[in-house]
């Protein structure tokens, strides 16, 4: 997928945590280590059809916990991200764990976000399968911009610019859509959504199987 990158400049493949590359970086982030797991809501549950609250503390205990638990509850679902009231708290938080279109992972959590789309005329439009963790064992195709940014803060207050490409651009419009109170379903037709539920309930139970066996390999 084109979004403008120079194929012949070499690509730096260093993670990129909050935005900025990394020499070296474990497979299971710090915060999902410190974490523990949390209950993620399932579509029809409230508060995930309403918008979430505006995050007014920064730096404290009670934030960087829910962080590090969103971290390893991401984790132990096998998500690229999510977002605060996917664990039922609705606060304008989500954190990520996700590759672009060319392979570079990308990690981190941003509050307050606000998401910035290329202008209409520049607007590059992808359709492709997308899931999500309070929609369990569902996937539906969904047109996306190929290019997004966020803009907002971490959890010390400190300013944030986010930067994502092919997947990972998906990803931070999938978890801003969250904090305004969506889901993937309200970007489906009638038919489209019926099925993604019809699938969700096929094989919602295997999904929580599957969540549980990884929380309970790494002991949590």
């Amino acid at each position: 997928m084109s979004v403008g990158h120079d194929q012949s400049r070499p690509v730096d493949r260093r993670v990129r945590v909050q935005g900025q590359p990394v020499d070296s970086y474990p497979a299971l982030s710090p915060e999902a280590e410190r974490g523990s797991v949390r209950r993620i809501t399932v579509v029809g549950e409230e508060v995930l059809s309403r918008p979430c609250r505006e995050v007014t503390e920064f730096g404290t205990p009670e934030l960087s916990a829910l962080i590090d638990d969103m971290f390893l509850t991401m984790h132990v679902a096998d998500g690229a991200g999510l977002a605060a009231n996917q664990v039922g708290v609705d606060l304008q938080l989500f954190v990520y764990d996700c590759p672009d279109e060319l392979g570079v992972r990308h990690v981190g959590h941003i509050i307050n976000p606000v998401l910035d789309l290329p202008a209409p005329a520049g607007r590059r439009l992808v359709e492709e399968s997308e899931g999500c963790l309070s929609v369990p064992g569902a996937t539906m195709t969904v047109s996306r911009t190929d290019r997004a940014v966020v803009r907002g803060f971490d959890k010390d207050g400190n300013p944030l610019v986010i930067e994502g490409m092919g997947y990972f651009a998906r990803c931070l419009q999938h978890e801003t859509d969250h904090l305004v109170g969506q889901t993937y379903l309200d970007r489906l037709s009638k038919r489209d959504r019926k099925d993604a539920l019809r699938q969700m309930a096929d094989r919602r139970e295997d999904v929580f199987a599957r969540r549980e066996n990884k929380a309970a390999r790494l002991g949590r």
